[in-house]
């Protein structure tokens, strides 16, 4: 496709508002899904993270890493176990969620960000005492929940102009999506944006142009109970619903699997994926 000099300068202008608005605070962004498989989404990711941070907005990455667990896992001959969507974590494969997300992937991901003349570093919960947490479930094994971030860990990094990438990993295996809710709020966040293999909420599951575009907090409620909100989207939404509770601005579902969906979601009118806001 040819983009001809007005349309540029559209596209341009367009964003212009939205850098503005977004200038010097911090957008949280959970990376997961296929634009984690897909070399060509992965580049376009990246590129997004870092065009945003030149921008000046300091953007915090949270990314999981499930495929490439499940892929050694299979190696050494484990079979993955998941409860109500939830990765059975015995202590072998402990050891392989912390040397997967905390080393390959996490490592992966600065290392691209860098090619793309970002500055990056690559954090864990354990590093600099950034997350404590507690086991969930004994019927879990060692999956955790987070009892208190230490947010100065992700400030200084930002004060420095570094892009923080985390692995929410501590001694416990840690939801990537509720690690970023509960990191977006604590750090004081104006956005969470999670990057989903979905278009946003569906109203009509069969038709993906039935986007629902804005859900405000007291919506919710009846949207799960008109099965409009469900499945695998509960626990996303709950996510969303936390953050903006706990003062995020607004939380974004977007579809991952779309070329640049950062970008369209934060600099355009039309956005992309579902908004969960408190209300007008």
């Amino acid at each position: 496709m040819t983009i001809d000099n007005n349309s540029r300068t559209q596209i341009l202008n367009e964003a212009l508002p939205y850098i503005q608005e977004y200038y010097g605070k911090i957008v949280v962004v959970k990376y997961g899904g296929a634009a984690m498989l897909d070399e060509s989404l992965k580049q376009a990711v990246m590129s997004d993270i870092v065009l945003l941070s030149l921008c000046g907005i300091k953007i915090v990455l949270v990314h999981g890493g499930g495929p490439e667990i499940n892929t050694i896992l299979s190696k050494i001959g484990i079979e993955p176990k998941f409860i109500n969507g939830l990765r059975y974590t015995c202590e072998q494969t402990m050891e392989v969620v912390q040397m997967v997300l905390c080393g390959k992937v996490n490592k992966d991901l600065v290392d691209l960000l860098h090619s793309h003349k970002g500055k990056a570093i690559g954090l864990c919960g354990l590093d600099g005492g950034l997350l404590e947490t507690k086991q969930l479930s004994e019927d879990l094994g060692l999956v955790g929940e987070i009892t208190e971030i230490n947010p100065e860990v992700i400030h200084n990094a930002l004060k420095n102009n570094y892009i923080p990438v985390i692995a929410p990993v501590t001694n416990h295996n840690i939801n990537a999506d509720t690690a970023a809710a509960q990191i977006a709020a604590e750090i004081g966040a104006v956005n969470l944006i999670l990057m989903t293999d979905a278009p946003g909420v569906l109203e009509d599951v069969s038709n993906p142009d039935s986007i629902i575009r804005n859900i405000q907090l007291n919506e919710v409620p009846e949207l799960k109970n008109q099965g409009v909100i469900s499945g695998g989207m509960i626990p996303k939404i709950d996510c969303c619903v936390e953050a903006v509770r706990r003062g995020v601005e607004k939380t974004n579902i977007i579809d991952g699997r779309i070329p640049h969906s950062v970008l369209l979601e934060l600099l355009t009118d039309l956005g992309t994926g579902t908004m969960i806001v408190k209300g007008y």
